[in-house]
């Protein structure tokens, strides 16, 4: 049996928690006191109610009293709340909360390495989730209609790995948790969605969970509001977020949820672990907010169970009361204890980055009253478990049928629906992207990659987007549609606000939730520090979001230098599983889009000028997906003086250059080089055909960090770029005084060749 000093830890728990944030009369709560004397007991400890008389009225002087109920909206709030359908003893619900306590426990013990202490704090809400109330199918982990949970706090990873290993997923296997962290294993030390069916989205930096959510969510009810009729409600489903102090701190969590709460999602409830600790001790050094009353400014409906340890009812209810919220996010704050059960680590920063250690595991046991074998499930757990196969199953049969009938009803949103569902693409879709000839007027960019937008919406259903506020600079705004707001969510465009982060991470959450969404935003290439995270997280869990970034370099002339990108380019060139796309004229930019859409597991960021730009001969949307390609050739036998290599608004110069050189004789190749990532995956024959390795003469010209072209001009080879930050004047006087000009690539063709 526990201590009588870890008995109340609960208690504990509530009596600071109404310290740091407000008496329970301020509070939503759905507990009272004869609730608190009665919550249901864990094998091996104590419960409130085997105390002595005295603590129902000690939990009473913490606040923790009865009260009249009060209307909030249309909803009425009592203290006593209709509890969800109960279909479990109390006996295997606990039996079944302390196997995935100990699932992580030994899971993180064997590999030495990991975050117990969540899993042990929050399985309860786990269970509840997983085994209550969510609908999915464990063997089909895509099932379109099934509710989303997204572990935000993601370094709890053996939280979600228990519970797809007990509800029947194929990708978590026992020998799975045994090789947790390990080399080539299917249970990373974050939840990854390319590595295990089941999760969602990969999380980890902590809020980018919950900006994910926002996303998933945002993606539900766009569909609904297209897609859903009178008599068929095809588009039905829950997303559900388990988030920490962590998450809440970050930045990008606030962004979000202020979107969140404007948007009106009802159908994203968040569980908020609020256990007080982070890596360097208590939140209280350095985290004091009132998040409840945050949260509520920010348009969510708030609840707060007090008991997120034992209390299961309070936990089911806060569901049942978030689910009959309609017009707002729910934050359920769920205040737990972290490594509930070890007598020793409990309630500490110990138990939250490693491993218990043996005798603290052994301790655990006995306090908790778990007798068996490490990675043991109890049959009687198992058997209960294993019904959610053939549910899960029922309700992706159900649904088919379901969407059988609307496809006869509604053949062309079917239709629609379906391409979204699949990812598979209209016959001739690329057909809609527009070309252009030399004749074509001189045009910046981003107004031509308006166009192919506005082309593209017209034949991609799932194409949605917009930008970071700057809708009119960026030229992003689909012009057939309207704006995705609250009470018009059919809509397809996405009015962000100032919240870059943020804005990537919810498209990343589009992007995940049907393989047929195809989501893009925009700002300014600079404001790409603000979101870079985002952006990585894009690249490593293969959403494929296209990230429309305008104001591309030294080209927007006047706002100087905190506005013009430099070491950007090369930036995302080093990044690992994204295309850094600039296209230098209206075919490219068709080019780029192709590539892009096409590029479903593979994000994609197009960098795009201010200024306008010529119309090129000789380039081509063939040519981008080649990555780099000749524009202009006057040699033969693949033997020129001299390559002239240009991106994106220097290809114009480049070109210019190469005209003169030709006419003092020289044999010059002009080459685009779109795509540096592109071409790496060309064979080596056709890289050959465009840069020979014969010819060392070879001078690239790009108005940015000069930094990985080396790679491309070789040592022999002349970089011409910018190496320092650039300068507030007109445009033609930057690129003048930084050098970025026709003579200075012909002075360098000449001196190399």
């Amino acid at each position: 049996m526990a201590s009588s000093s870890s008995l109340h830890l609960s208690q504990a728990l509530l009596a600071r928690a109404v310290y740091l944030h407000g008496s329970s009369s301020e509070r939503v709560s759905l507990t009272t006191t004869s609730t608190l004397s009665s919550f249901p007991s864990f094998s091996g400890l104590k419960t409130l109610s085997s105390t002595s008389s005295s603590s129902s009225s000690n939990c009473g002087s913490l606040g923790v009293t009865s009260r009249a109920p009060r209307r909030v909206g249309s909803v009425v709030r009592a203290t006593a709340v209709e509890t969800l359908d109960k279909t479990t003893e109390a006996s295997l619900v606990e039996k079944s909360i302390n196997t995935i306590r100990f699932l992580s426990i030994d899971a993180v013990e064997k590999a030495n390495s990991g975050h117990p202490g969540l899993p042990m704090g929050c399985a309860p809400m786990g269970h509840i989730l997983y085994d209550e109330v969510m609908r999915y199918n464990p063997k089909n982990p895509s099932w379109f209609n099934r509710d989303r949970f997204i572990l935000s706090a993601g370094h709890g990873c053996m939280l979600q790995y228990a519970l797809l290993h007990l509800a029947g997923y194929d990708s978590v296997q026992e020998e799975d948790l045994k090789s947790f962290r390990q080399w080539g294993s299917r249970t990373p030390g974050h939840p990854e969605n390319f590595e295990t069916y089941g999760v969602e989205v990969t999380t980890g930096p902590l809020g980018q969970g919950i900006a994910n959510a926002v996303g998933l969510a945002l993606a539900e009810k766009h569909l609904a509001a297209r897609f859903n009729k009178p008599d068929s409600e095809i588009v039905d489903h829950y997303t559900y977020v388990i988030l920490g102090d962590g998450c809440q701190m970050e930045g990008i969590s606030n962004e979000a949820c202020s979107l969140a709460g404007h948007w009106g999602l009802g159908k994203l409830i968040a569980f908020y672990d609020d256990n007080h600790i982070s890596i360097d001790g208590d939140t209280e050094i350095a985290f004091t907010e009132n998040v409840d009353k945050r949260f509520e400014a920010l348009g969510w409906h708030v609840i707060w169970v007090k008991n997120g340890n034992t209390g299961y009812d309070e936990i089911r209810a806060a569901i049942k009361e978030a689910k009959a919220v309609k017009d707002k996010p729910t934050l359920i704050k769920v205040t737990t204890t972290i490594g509930y059960g070890s007598p020793n680590k409990a309630n500490s920063y110990s138990v939250h980055g490693s491993a218990l250690g043996a005798k603290e595991v052994d301790a655990t046991r006995k306090n908790l009253g778990w007798p068996y074998e490490p990675f043991h499930v109890p049959e009687d757990v198992k058997k209960h478990w294993s019904r959610h196969a053939p549910e899960g199953a029922a309700l992706e049969a159900e649904w088919n049928a379901k969407f059988a009938e609307y496809s006869k009803k509604y053949p062309e949103e079917a239709t629609d629906l379906k391409y979204i569902i699949t990812g598979e693409f209209p016959a001739g879709w690329e057909k809609a992207l527009p070309t252009y000839t030399p004749e074509s007027p001189a045009d910046a960019t981003r107004n031509l990659s308006q166009q192919n937008l506005n082309s593209l919406a017209k034949v991609l259903p799932g194409l949605i987007g917009g930008s970071a506020d700057l809708a009119s600079s960026n030229m992003t705004l689909l012009k057939m549609f309207g704006d995705f707001q609250k009470g018009t969510p059919e809509e397809r465009n996405v009015r962000f606000g100032v919240r870059e982060h943020g804005m990537g991470a919810i498209c990343n959450g589009i992007a995940l939730h049907s393989p047929g969404f195809i989501p893009y935003c925009a700002t300014f290439f600079v404001f790409t520090d603000y979101m870079r995270a985002a952006i990585r997280i894009s690249a490593l869990c293969e959403a494929g979001v296209i990230y429309v970034m305008t104001h591309d370099s030294i080209g927007l002339g006047e706002d100087g230098p905190t506005h013009q990108p430099i070491e950007h380019l090369a930036s995302f060139r080093a990044m690992p599983n994204i295309l850094m796309l600039r296209p230098a004229d209206g075919n490219e930019t068709a080019g780029a889009y192709k590539v892009a859409v096409l590029n479903k597991k593979r994000p994609s960021i197009l960098a795009l000028s201010r200024q306008k730009l010529a119309q090129l001969a000789g380039t081509s949307i063939e040519g981008v997906e080649k990555g780099g390609y000749i524009i202009s050739d006057n040699s033969s036998g693949n033997k020129p003086d001299v390559i002239l290599i240009g991106t994106g608004s220097e290809l114009e110069i480049a070109a210019a250059a190469g005209e003169e050189l030709r006419k003092e004789g020289k044999a010059v190749r002009v080459v685009s080089f779109v795509s540096w990532e592109l071409f790496d995956e060309q064979s080596a024959e056709y890289k050959e055909s465009v840069l020979p390795a014969a010819v060392t003469a070879r001078v690239s010209i790009e108005a940015g960090s000069t930094f990985g072209w080396q790679k491309i001009v070789g040592s022999q080879g002349k970089a011409i770029g910018i190496d320092r930050f650039g300068a507030s004047a007109p445009a033609g006087k930057i690129y003048k005084e930084f050098g970025i000009t026709k003579e200075a690539v012909i002075a360098a063709a000449k001196q190399l060749s």
